[in-house]
């Protein structure tokens, strides 16, 4: 099976970061940005680099990006250069576009382009960094849409042999444990007479405020 193409425009932090990861699952990546110098650092690390202006119709479409299955805007310092890179992504044909945005604003003009997907690095990071302070045990989370979550959780050693049935998540909470990954391996759709240990990762999704309540009076008692 022929694996997706990429292609990144804007080369900066967020654009290399997310560039080198997909190069490392083994995807081909072009990288494309303004600036030699940093994309001569990247040339030795992407599958394509090249110095061009993503605004350049013409450039665009001599690099085949319509042939990509993905193209990735990661320009963040120049609002008017990311909606035109959005633009003409959509325009020549790149089967999913997804741009970051800077705030709000940006986000609902990506939007209403027809961007597939906004994304919001700095507030998403904050988020996060914001959750894991206030609740150390919260290893990570994605928010599903604007109601819902899904979270992993250190299990307390206080939940130490309870069974799931005990602790009870649905019923008070109104929140699913999906998955347990223990010592000896990953449990998918656990059942209420599974076992929790301490130091267990619990993957649990729920709305934002139900998995509050849970890591209030369960994880944080």
């Amino acid at each position: 099976m022929k694996k997706q193409q990429f292609v990144v425009v804007g080369l900066g932090r967020f654009g290399s970061s997310l560039a080198m990861e997909l190069v490392e699952k083994g995807y081909e990546v072009l990288g494309i940005d303004r600036n030699e110098e940093i994309v001569n650092d990247m040339s030795d690390v992407l599958t394509h680099t090249v110095v061009a202006d993503a605004s350049d119709e013409d450039m665009l479409r001599s690099l085949g990006v319509r042939n990509f299955d993905c193209g990735i805007v990661a320009i963040g310092d120049d609002v008017q250069m990311s909606i035109l890179s959005a633009i003409l992504l959509k325009e020549l044909g790149v089967k999913k576009v997804i741009a970051k945005a800077i705030s709000l604003l940006h986000g609902r003009a990506l939007e209403k382009l027809g961007v597939d997907r906004v994304v919001y690095p700095e507030r998403d990071m904050g988020k996060r960094v914001a959750h894991q302070l206030v609740t150390p045990n919260l290893l990570d989370y994605i928010d599903l849409s604007d109601n819902y979550t899904i979270v992993e959780i250190t299990a307390p050693e206080h939940l130490d042999g309870k069974t799931l049935s005990e602790v009870n998540t649905r019923a008070r909470f109104n929140c699913s444990v999906v998955a347990l990954q223990k010592k000896e391996g990953v449990i998918i759709a656990p059942t209420a007479l599974d076992a929790i240990n301490g130091g267990d990762i619990m993957v649990i999704i729920g709305t934002h405020s139900n998995i509050d309540r849970f890591e209030e009076e369960v994880i944080n008692e």
